[in-house]
């Protein structure tokens, strides 16, 4: 063969391998075209696919004035995703000036840990913390994977701390998702009334969840393109949804008034060592919530450091025995039958007295009394006798009939949620000695908002009113979207009784009353004070579910003590509940009502009067007054 040609064999071979080369291409594009074609489009739309979402702010809750006391502040969330942290790295590895790009990162690193506060090494660790989620198996055998987001400061921090990170240019998975952060500018004030929002931005308690239909946005999104550096490529933008904001609630608390009543019960605490303590303030004629406070409370912005008992709303979720503060309800119910006036007398000496063929031993009394008690005297002196014989006055159903007017025993309407019903006990189920019983405010459960807004019916005309808490709803831009106002549940009594009623609750707190100590002239305090003893349900130790009581008793040395009344009597402006559960008063003394409750709508109402712009009321004689004597069966 001449040197100038190549051997058929090498010829062959050549071609064949041209053959196989031009052979291979369109199977190539077969299988990325056709074969492969599904999963190729899914794999190459997902790398370029950028999907953001907008966060939505939540709403505004604020006060009657506009005080803000619940708010979003807009924060950034700093994470890391491992996956590309490692990749970044091992590029950098590969490069010609590894040591440089590699020292350049790390430095950026130590940087963005003092700006978040968090130690170097700690940083370090989160990056290099790849977590294990599945092993896949493909055509090519198996592959681990791993999570690709860790957190490094999700509390988040402020936006000129996010600026100062943004400038360190960090190419190695830094993570920065701009959110809000829900926060309480007045840290603990009106903690039971707000509730809170926790780290996941879910509306657990208070309210923030009852009116989280109103508070919570919607978060929008953007779909588009982005290319090799994750950027966004405006111009293959596919859809967008503005995100929408949340609206802002405004309550009928008065941040003011409400500072007040904490401060009070910080005192009483101090003082007496409650188990539990309760202030209530109420606008006398709409209902509206001026204030509610509760020992023991915590700080929304901390809630994770709170005890569990702190996040009891003690005023709507637990009941306790009313006391003589439920002494109103007999009184009222007899005279707005017109049974008795202010001046029938009853012999309240006496030990038992007849009912329905049976001879019922009455409650004691503190006092012996020398002569037989007016309606007036019995409410002024609390006698628990004139108050069973009241109620006998009235019988079993007809006294039933109105402890349910006046809102015992059911929701008072107060739009917060976890309101319990109290309890009472069906009038077919009643023992025969309840009838002495219950006039005198035990053998039944009341919240304390159900005792505060009894006593509210009698200020408020006669009539029981919906506790009022939300009183607007505005749209972002501030425009009105809803507003709210009083609802009248029912009427109870008419209005002479509750006006007789009030002249005679404006006697307690006087020379004759048991409340005599708190008045201040010319500005006619009109209440009831309450002492009952506690009930104690005793359990075996170990007995951590608390389901089934050894023992069940009422104690002589554990009270609630309470009062409930309003000013100015013959034009009420303002209704002040204060219950103190399981008070210690110094020396071992009785925590009765007068001590330990009383003085407290004494010291609120000296702040509120000049606050609210209360005129004194000149003095006029009470109208129940009057020369007409009755002396009353005892039936």
């Amino acid at each position: 063969m001449p040197k100038g040609f190549a051997s058929n064999k090498r010829i062959i071979i050549v071609a064949v391998c041209i053959f196989a080369i031009f052979c291979a291409v369109p199977v190539r594009l077969v299988q990325l075209h056709v074969t492969q074609r599904d999963q190729r489009v899914a794999d190459a739309s997902k790398a370029r696919r950028k999907f953001d979402v907008e966060h939505s702010r939540r709403g505004d809750i604020v006060d009657k004035h506009g005080d803000i006391l619940a708010t979003s502040r807009f924060l950034v969330q700093v994470a890391v995703d491992p996956v590309e942290y490692e990749k970044t790295y091992n590029r950098f590895a590969e490069s010609k000036k590894a040591a440089a790009l590699i020292a350049g990162e790390n430095e950026k690193w130590a940087r963005l840990a003092d700006l978040v506060g968090v130690p170097h090494a700690e940083v370090t660790r989160i990056c290099n913390n790849k977590i294990f989620l599945r092993t896949e198996t493909t055509k090519d055998g198996t592959r681990d994977v791993y999570g690709s987001f860790s957190w490094i400061n999700r509390d988040g921090v402020p936006e000129d701390v996010y600026k100062k990170i943004a400038d360190l240019n960090i190419k190695s998975g830094l993570v920065l998702k701009r959110v809000y952060e829900r926060t309480y500018p007045h840290n603990q004030l009106a903690a039971h009334i707000l509730g809170f929002v926790n780290k996941e931005q879910t509306a657990v308690i208070g309210s923030e969840k009852a009116f989280n239909c109103y508070l919570k946005g919607f978060n929008g999104w953007r779909e588009s393109e982005k290319d090799v550096r994750s950027r966004e490529l405006v111009q293959f933008r596919s859809r967008e949804v503005p995100a929408v904001d949340g609206y802002t609630v405004k309550l009928t608390i008065d941040s003011v008034i409400q500072k007040w009543a904490e401060e009070e019960l910080a005192d009483l605490a101090a003082k007496f060592s409650p188990q539990h303590a309760t202030i209530i303030i109420s606008d006398a004629q709409t209902g509206a919530l001026l204030a509610l406070a509760n020992h023991p409370t915590y700080n929304p912005n901390d809630y994770g450091k709170a005890p569990e008992e702190a996040f009891d709303n003690f005023a709507i979720q637990s009941y306790i025995d009313p006391g003589s503060t439920f002494k109103i309800v007999v009184a009222s119910a007899a005279l707005n039958e017109g049974l008795v006036t202010p001046d029938t007398r009853f012999d309240c000496s006496r030990d038992v007295a007849e009912y329905k063929g049976r001879t019922l031993r009455l409650m004691a009394d503190d006092h012996r009394w020398d002569h037989p008690l007016t309606v007036s005297e019995i409410i002024s002196h609390s006698s628990n006798r004139g108050s069973a014989l009241l109620a006998m006055r009235l019988g079993d159903q007809r006294f039933y009939d109105y402890i349910r007017a006046f809102g015992f025993g059911s929701h008072t309407g107060l739009a917060l949620g976890g309101e319990v019903f109290g309890s009472i006990s069906h009038v077919k189920n009643w023992n025969a000695i309840d009838i002495t019983r219950i006039p005198a405010g035990y053998s039944i459960g009341a919240t304390p908002l159900q005792i505060h807004y009894a006593m509210a019916a009698i200020a408020n005309d006669g009539e029981l009113v919906t506790p009022q808490l939300l009183a607007e709803v505005r749209k972002p831009d501030g425009e009105l979207a809803l507003q709210f106002g009083r609802q009248t549940r029912r009427r109870v009594i008419t209005r002479e009784t509750a006006r007789t009623m009030r002249s005679l609750l404006q006697r307690v707190v006087s020379s004759d009353g048991t409340a005599g100590r708190i008045a201040i002239p010319g500005y006619q305090f009109a209440g009831k004070t309450g002492t009952a003893q506690r009930f104690i349900r005793e359990f075996a130790p170990g007995d951590t579910e608390r389901k089934k009581p050894i023992r069940v008793y009422y104690s002589k040395t554990n009270h609630v003590g309470s009062f409930s009344g309003f000013f100015p009597a013959s034009a009420p402006r303002v209704v002040i509940t204060v219950i103190v559960d399981d008070a210690r008063p110094p020396n071992g003394r009785t925590a009765y009502g007068s001590t330990v409750a009383a003085p407290s709508f004494r010291h609120l109402a000296e702040k509120l009067i000049p606050y609210l712009n209360i005129k004194p009321v000149p003095e006029a004689r009470p109208s129940h007054l009057g020369s007409q004597t009755v002396i009353a069966t005892n039936h």
